[in-house]
């Protein structure tokens, strides 16, 4: 999933530049050929003094005039002005790190007014994200994961109306992601492995991103019903390693481009939808480690795409033909739950203990909802009909 992501990063930014921009080798040595570059260079060597530590050995290549030949930056010309710029910063794994552990972003990023992109993973950035960076025009994406950024939800991020990509992984963001992230035209947002603390927002689906993490931070509560809105979209979702709660909307099986659903490690309960039925692209699901129970849905097992299929450690107490033969096949994973008969399950007590406590879902009976065989009836329905009129008939 993360090789996809990058890769689709990478092909964007590549795409962007020869399409928009008209590129350069290198710029003339000597005099600044433009105030633009003359601007970046006063930018690169104020940032390049707060850096302690540079084990790639990027600063040694930043003397000169010539910014255009610094390790980790991009120049070409910018369409609107004509003229030569900085446009792409590459920092990726570099592992800078700065005086008494501190590696501040502002004075850097948002000094650096053409940028198209900027991939700063893996270092020791802190801080947040500075005012300013929204307003680069041409800013498509931006990479600021595995770092030591800290505060809340960087907003200035929300301002950035070009963003195609938006990563901010493992970080020490806290507080709560507003409901305007979603509103973002992005491909891909990330916010995995961070501290945001609060219940999903409610126009969740109204997110057009392929790529959503939510993944080990501290969400609460349900997932958003607003997640059939993202039913041409969404690719993959996480919501893995959160404190999610109550039963699975049938909605999600809505989510008819979806090859990859993860709700593993929550709190979530109730049965199965049969609205999983429909995810007819579905590679991996897990529902492993959290309290669903019923039966391990067959109509699920016979999704044809499935590769991996987890509902391990939860109360699941039957199963069926067609789900026993994914267990043999090494697809499906049920171990820890109250299945008679299959081993590794849980212990009679603490099947009884959990089953002694009533347990129910609202709007229960959407969970027996199989929406694509519904529209499928509903064809079929309207065929009749038309055929009836004497309209069409074959």
């Amino acid at each position: 999933m993360g090789s996809i992501s990058f890769c689709a990063s990478l092909l964007l930014a590549t795409l962007f530049l020869h399409l928009c921009f008209q590129q350069e080798v290198e710029a003339q040595p000597g005099p600044f050929i433009n105030n633009r570059l003359r601007n970046a260079f006063n930018v690169i060597q104020a940032f390049k003094r707060r850096i302690q530590s540079d084990p790639k050995n990027y600063t040694g290549t930043w003397v000169g005039n010539n910014v255009c030949k610094y390790k980790g930056f991009t120049c070409a010309v910018v369409p609107d002005l004509k003229k030569l710029a900085v446009i792409g910063v590459s920092f990726n794994g570099a592992l800078f790190g700065g005086f008494n552990n501190r590696l501040p972003l502002n004075g850097f990023i948002d000094r650096l007014e053409d940028l198209v992109f900027f991939h700063a993973n893996s270092n020791n950035f802190t801080g947040t994200v500075p005012r300013g960076t929204a307003r680069h025009r041409f800013f498509y994406e931006l990479d600021l994961s595995n770092n030591k950024l800290t505060g809340g939800f960087p907003n200035e991020t929300l301002g950035a109306t070009n963003l195609t990509f938006l990563d901010l992984r493992f970080n020490s963001f806290n507080a709560t992601v507003p409901p305007k992230v979603f509103n973002l035209d992005v491909d891909l947002l990330f916010l995995n492995n961070n501290n945001f603390q609060q219940r999903l927002p409610a126009n969740l689906g109204s997110t057009p991103a392929h790529y959503l993490t939510f993944a080990n931070n501290k969400f609460v509560g349900s997932i958003p019903r607003s997640i059939r809105q993202a039913r041409n979209t969404l690719y993959e979702v996480l919501f893995l390693g959160n404190r999610l709660s109550g039963c699975l909307p049938y909605e999600i099986g809505f989510l008819k481009q979806a090859t990859v659903f993860d709700v593993s490690s929550n709190i979530l309960t109730g049965p199965i939808p049969n609205s999983f039925a429909c995810l007819g692209k579905l590679e991996y699901l897990s529902f492993a480690s959290n309290q669903f129970y019923g039966r391990v849905p067959e109509a699920v097992c016979r999704l044809r795409n499935l590769e991996r299929f987890s509902a391990a450690n939860n109360y699941f107490s039957r199963i069926g033909p067609t789900c026993r033969a994914l267990i043999t096949k090494k697809i499906l994973d049920v171990r820890g739950n109250c299945i008679p008969g299959l081993p590794n399950q849980k212990t009679a007590a603490q099947c009884a203990a959990f089953f002694s406590i009533p347990r129910t879902c609202p709007r229960l009976r959407t969970l027996r909802i199989i929406p694509c065989r519904r529209s499928l009836w509903s064809s079929k329905y309207q065929w009749l009909y038309r055929c009836r009129l004497g309209r069409e008939c074959h």
